[in-house]
């Protein structure tokens, strides 16, 4: 592409792809794209973008052509690669001006040059860092500004490599710019405390924003460019004077005001300080001993008394907090029980925490979290007030510890608590004690001490175990509080059956249970929106608990079903339903069948939620929860609700449709309960496998997501839940596509995988001994190669044997057809063949470890007897050694009448008694029940079979010949035959 000619080309097309017509977009994209490969289109790009005269959106977009070429073409081995001369003028063109006018640009030019350096920088280019270093010594402002953000960008791209060699190359190259980094950091640093006392608001700004970026650059080099920090003086003297860098920052902040661009800096640049140091702990816990004691003193003394009052802020407070609970977590300063194993780094550690740690500093800490952190603000009560849903999903926290006051708070307690709960656990009773009674509700002060001493006891409710008597505490304290109505008194009911939810699973009799719920049925009546979602909460865990009884539950479910349906319709907020329906799902699922009478109205109102959350896909995931643990309560009556049901499955599966993403896992697993519960099969649901087809082909592209494999592995068992459902109508409507889709899967799958395709084939051949090998024909002869060459997977050969024994065992006509297919593709007499393969199943008996299968091997070889045929007469003895085999795994002796019996037999009339908590079986179990009753494997006794024909072999050849034939097997065998066969 020459330079010239094409640059005025390439503007004209980089205008019209700036344009907001598509007409005039599209063509030009698609220009741009052909021009990617081209030689010298990036040293075009490079000169329109470096044009500040050019329109800034033209160059905005040439800027990031340029950027995406890096990532393609860069590498020497891409496809299309730059040449190495061109890169070596682009290298030179992006380090000639750093006078980017545009800041959004200049950033984008920052960042491309930076990518480059992660992959040239600094063999092939040398000369970045230098120029750099000299770049950001010039007294223009911009230049200096411009170069230093790039210097930062490079700084932190060569940080981010892990491969020995690059951190080699970023130690040597820390060592040499370390010092300088220091001194332009301390330079700007000064600069901006200077000028602070002058009042220049510009001049200020731009101090900081210098400061900012060579702070950010130091950040990167002391946390990832030395091995040992500790040798370098100039770091250790870095990172001790960040304390009394951050003190005289924070008292900088009482001179800018609360709302401007300097203040969002200078608080920038105070969390960055922090942040050197979270990080340095993370990486180097050891060099950071030296650090221990003073980060303390740092963070307690403005966290935890007067010293912070008025110049310190939360994102600040925040950072502080974490920095102790980082310093207390720390594995690296815990030692071993036994002291004497521990490292001496580990012990010097240690001991410097526990001389800071003293009773009287960890007392103010605990109190000073509960009674001033844990406070509910008006900032917060406001919120109650005005917006209840948006309060309770502001308290869950989620995540969100370590940059969110409340939650972080809440965690430092937790940790610190539990590393110092024998100091820490008498000044906790010893607030308890005080707030003892009901507590007046005028007095609202009293009211939010007492919730944050109940948050502090509900979150160390653990190590409290042993200190407080919850039960008697539940009955005489905190049940009457459930019982005042007054409107102040809601942060208190809402607090105390949290705290209920948090000493469930640690702490709570039994026998208080209906107590509790009844309480619960109370508050979910309350006039308060946020105490009802709180007690919604709660019901959760005390159902979800492992003492949870269903008889004690079973009085108050209509009641509380019947409110948290009422709860479901009045929230609005998307991430509210989801946890009143995540509730709800729980009920349903520990009553299973109980719940029947009580669905009527969630079942009409789920269809209207469904339509109204066509935006919110997780709220939709939420539904499909439910409507699973709907399907199992309501098992055969299911069926009742395809007409919402089955459309549900047809979407959430279609992976044509958007939504799959995000509801497939889920629609699966709906789709699959709701054949396991089926009564029959219905056009509808017959109808929906259609989406199957391309699920299947899904797994080829990511056999290495977790979440894929998952997938497919109900994707089977759907599969299977239509064999047992509808195997005539299934097999016939969609056998054809299904065993396509089977070959190419057992081509690329994994050995589950290909378990798992040959389970349903062997189940298909099971339900249906007719239709079932007619339709999955395509597979049987790499069934049979996979036997006859002695497949070297056990569970794989199993799982061959198992389906090679139905097609013997229940339709002899298909096997010979089949042997005789074999016998062409191998070149081979049917009889050599079929000699050969008993010989590999004789041998390969072992790899079969399920008993049913074993003696479905035994009932198949045994099957080709009588016979005169000499091949399966020489192999009379594996015969024989397989059906003993099998009679060791399934008879049992009765031990009075001495006599032997098939184990595996089953009767009609034999129903298995259910245990108390075990759930009813499905519609599929009872399925399954009817197919084992017409199984060979439990219908027929495998010692009365092996007589029969034993017997019928012995008319055949005759008592001479029958007894030379018997000869073949090893007397120990024949012993151990005759013994069983007694009495026949």
């Amino acid at each position: 592409m020459d330079l010239n000619s094409a640059s005025t080309v390439v503007l004209q097309v980089l205008t019209q792809a700036t344009s907001q017509d598509t007409a005039v977009l599209k063509p030009a994209e698609e220009q741009l794209k052909q021009w990617e490969t081209q030689p010298g289109f990036y040293s075009v790009l490079l000169n329109i973008f470096t044009n500040h005269t050019l329109d800034i959106n033209v160059r905005w977009l040439a800027v990031l052509y340029f950027k995406h070429g890096i990532d393609r073409y860069w590498r020497r081995v891409a496809p299309h690669a730059l040449s190495e001369e061109e890169k070596s003028t682009l290298r030179a063109g992006l380090i000639t001006n750093f006078n980017e006018p545009i800041n959004q640009i200049a950033t984008q030019i920052a960042v491309l040059i930076a990518k480059v350096a992660r992959l040239d920088c600094p063999r092939q280019w040398p000369e970045l860092i230098p120029t750099l270093i000299e770049s950001v010594k010039v007294q223009d402002d911009l230049r200096q500004h411009r170069a230093l953000l790039t210097f930062y960008h490079v700084t932190k791209t060569l940080a981010s490599k892990r491969l020995a060699a690059d951190r080699k190359l970023f130690y040597d190259l820390t060592s040499g710019i370390y010092n300088f980094a220091c001194s332009l950091w301390n330079h700007h640093t000064d600069t901006f405390l200077q000028q602070i006392a002058s009042g220049n608001e510009a001049a200020v700004l731009s101090s900081l924003e210098r400061t900012l970026l060579s702070l950010k650059v130091l950040r990167k080099l002391t946390v990832n460019g030395f091995v040992e920090p500790p040798k370098n003086m100039e770091v250790m003297g870095f990172l001790h004077g960040i304390f009394e860098r951050l003190k005289q920052f924070l008292e900088c902040s009482r001179n800018i005001g609360t709302d401007n661009v300097c203040r969002d800096r200078l608080e920038k640049i105070i969390i960055l300080f922090t942040k050197v140091l979270l990080d340095f702990l993370d990486q180097h816990p050891f060099s950071f001993t030296p650090l221990i004691q003073r980060s303390l003193e740092f963070s307690v003394s403005y966290v935890f008394t007067e010293v912070g009052e008025g110049i310190t802020f939360e994102r600040f407070i925040v950072q502080c907090m974490n920095l102790i609970k980082m310093i207390v977590k720390n594995y690296s300063y815990k030692p071993s029980k036994n002291f004497e194993d521990s490292s001496p780094e580990t012990l010097e550690a240690h001991r410097i925490k526990m001389a800071f740690f003293t009773h009287p500093t960890l007392t103010e800490i605990c109190r000073r979290l509960v009674s001033h952190y844990f406070l509910l603000t008006e900032e917060e009560l406001t919120m109650w007030e005005e917006d209840p849903e948006g309060f309770t999903v502001e308290e869950t926290g989620g995540d969100s510890w370590k940059y969110s006051l409340r939650p972080c708070t809440e965690v430092l307690f937790i940790d610190i608590f539990h590393e110092y709960n024998q100091t820490l656990t008498p000044v906790l009773l010893e607030m308890m004690q005080t707030l003892q009674g009901p507590t007046n509700v005028e007095d609202m002060n009293a009211l939010l001490i007492k919730d944050a001493v109940y948050n502090a006891v509900g979150l160390a409710a653990f190590e409290l175990f042993d200190s407080v008597d919850f039960d008697q505490w539940f009955k005489n304290q905190l049940l009457p509080e459930l019982q005042v109505t007054h409107n102040r008194y809601k942060p208190l009911r809402r607090r105390v059956i949290w705290l209920i939810g948090q000493w469930i699973s640690v702490k709570f009799k039994s026998d208080l249970r209906p107590m509790l719920y009844e309480a619960i049925c109370n508050l979910l009546q309350d006039q308060d929106l946020v105490v009802r979602i709180e007690t919604a909460t709660t019901l959760k865990l005390t159902v979800d608990d492992f003492e949870f009884r269903t008889d004690q539950f079973l009085p108050y479910l209509e009641t509380m079903f019947t409110l948290l349906f009422q709860l479901l319709q009045q929230v609005t907020e998307c991430d509210t339903k989801m946890h009143v329906l995540h509730v709800l799902s729980c009920v349903i699922e520990r009553v299973n069948v109980q719940i029947r009478p009580y669905v009527g109205c969630l079942v009409q109102y789920l269809p209207l939620l469904w339509k109204q959350s066509e935006e919110h896909n997780m709220l939709r995931c939420a539904i499909l929860t439910t409507l699973i643990h709907l399907v199992q309560g309501l098992g055969a009556d299911s069926k009742n609700l395809y007409p919402f049901l089955l459309p549900v499955i047809q979407l959430s599966t279609d992976v044509s449709q958007p939504p799959h993403v995000y509801l497939l896992e889920d629609g699966l697993e709906l789709w699959l309960v709701t054949l396991e519960n089926s009564p029959c099969v219905t056009p509808e649901l017959l109808r929906i496998f259609q989406n199957m087809s391309p699920l299947l082909e899904l797994p080829s592209s990511c056999l290495a997501n977790e979440l894929s494999s998952e997938n497919l592995r109900t994707c089977f068992k759907i599969i299977n839940g239509y064999i047992f459902l509808s195997s005539t109508e299934f097999l016939q409507t969609y056998a054809v596509g299904l065993c396509q889709s089977f070959c190419e899967l057992l081509q690329e799958i994994t050995t589950e995988g290909q378990v798992q395709v040959l389970k349903v084939v062997e189940n298909a051949l099971k339900v249906n001994p007719v239709l079932g090998p007619q339709m999955f024909q395509p597979i049987l002869p790499c069934v049979f190669r996979g036997i006859i060459e002695g497949e070297k997977y056990p569970v794989v050969m199993s799982t061959y044997l198992g389906v090679m024994g139905r097609v013997l065992l229940q339709n002899a006509s298909f096997f010979t057809s089949l042997l005789n297919e074999m016998a062409h593709k191998f070149n081979q007499e049917m009889d050599q063949l079929l000699g050969n393969m008993i010989e590999m199943w004789v041998d390969r008996m072992d790899n079969i470890t399920q008993p049913e299968r074993r003696k479905l091997s035994a009932l198949a070889l045994l099957s080709l007897l009588p016979s005169d045929n000499s091949v399966i007469q020489d192999k009379f003895c594996g015969i024989i050694n397989i059906s003993v085999e099998g009679l060791h795994d399934v008879m049992t002796e009765d031990p009075e009448t001495r006599t032997y019996k098939d184990c595996m037999l089953m009767s009609h009339h034999e129903e298995p008694k259910a245990m108390e908590d075990e759930e009813p079986p499905t519609e599929q179990d009872k399925r399954k029940k009817m197919l084992a009753l017409k199984d060979p494997v439990h219908t027929v006794s495998l010692q009365q079979f092996i007589y029969e024909k034993l017997k019928a072999q012995q008319e055949i050849l005759g008592e001479q010949g029958f007894q030379s034939l018997m000869e073949t097997v090893d007397t120990e065998i024949v012993t151990q035959l005759q013994e069983f066969l007694q009495g026949f």
